[in-house]
């Protein structure tokens, strides 16, 4: 069995984000500090947090976007998610006006506000929230009217933590390997990482992810996640939402995008398993390669073990086996 440890190991250093890693927690402090300078989103209690599949250390090379958790505790009951929104708007616009190109850096959307950072490449969506009782939080709802829904962001950092710990540092890093086995086959389309990594927090849940190594931990994930993909595309099965008792994860993808997730998750997994049987190192490496396809800079993830050509073959070696002779060097020492 192909297992190729250290090659997974570099296949994980690859998609780990770069420059990222300063540039997001730096726009995240540039929103947040715009935001709690506004006065009247003091009054609110306006406390922003860092959210999102960097917080839970979930994420790949590259980062396109940081989540702030605009937390107002104080919020009154009679001010409107449309009122929020506006403030938002208002301060954020104000703060970052436009780019290089006369382009507007803040942009509203359905349940948040979009600040670009263009020398930085990455986006900053301000997601505001206002308590709903229970220690949980309450974000807009897509439209134009006072509706809210709930949401525990804080309560799936600490699961994501905790699962981690249970099987060994290797759910985190499954989970990074999933998210980019998603960027290959799916590319731009839906739905996204966070719907893989939900499935993915489902099957390891369900005990039913298991491995000695990383290997069998990703391919066992893989085939788990492309059953439940399976099950929600074909059987209207939804994913659960681990931080609130009895509800589930929404996406948004049409029913090609789909389908085509449900037949690309299929065909990986099967793929998967059958490189993890391959006896042969090369021909087991080029199927994870072709799996795992290439990180946010262009760069193959998953390399060639030594002896091994890039098309999987094995090189040729300058003294074949069993030969008397062998070929003389420089005599040079040192």
């Amino acid at each position: 069995m192909a297992h190729l440890k250290q090659q997974f190991k570099e296949a994980l250093s690859s998609i780990e984000p770069g420059d990222d890693k300063t540039n997001a927690p730096e726009a995240h402090r540039l929103v947040r500090d715009a935001l709690e300078a506004d006065s009247k989103l003091a009054e609110y209690g306006v406390s922003p947090v860092l959210i999102g599949s960097y917080k839970r250390n979930v994420s790949i090379r590259r980062i396109k976007d940081v989540d702030v958790f605009v937390r107002l505790a104080e919020v009154p009951g009679d001010v409107t998610s449309k009122d929020i929104l506006d403030r938002f708007f208002k301060v954020l616009h104000a703060e970052f006006g436009t780019d290089a190109d006369g382009h507007r850096r803040t942009k509203r959307q359905d349940r948040s506000l979009q600040v670009s950072f263009p020398e930085y490449d990455l986006y900053v969506d301000a997601v505001p929230a206002r308590p709903y009782g229970d220690g949980t939080w309450e974000i807009p709802q897509k439209g134009d009217g006072n509706e809210w829904v709930r949401t525990n962001p804080d309560g799936l950092t600490a699961l994501s933590s905790t699962m981690n710990a249970n099987h060994d540092e290797y759910y985190v890093p499954t989970v990074k390997l999933l998210r980019q086995t998603r960027r290959a086959l799916l590319g731009m389309k839906k739905p996204g990482g966070f719907f893989i990594e939900m499935a993915a927090y489902q099957a390891f849940a369900s005990g039913a992810v298991s491995g000695d190594d990383q290997a069998e931990y990703y391919v066992s994930a893989l085939r788990e996640v492309s059953t439940i993909v399976e099950n929600f595309v074909a059987y209207n099965i939804a994913v659960a939402d681990p931080t609130l008792p009895g509800h589930t994860i929404r996406i948004r993808a049409t029913d090609d995008e789909l389908e085509t997730a449900r037949t690309r998750f299929a065909d990986a997994a099967a793929s998967a398993e059958a490189a993890l049987d391959e006896e042969d190192a090369g021909k087991a490496a080029l199927a994870f390669r072709k799996l795992l396809g290439k990180n946010g800079d262009g760069d193959t993830v998953f390399p060639m073990p030594p002896g091994f050509n890039e098309d999987g073959s094995k090189k040729a070696s300058a003294i074949s086996p069993g030969a008397r002779v062998v070929p003389a060097g420089t005599r040079t020492f040192g």
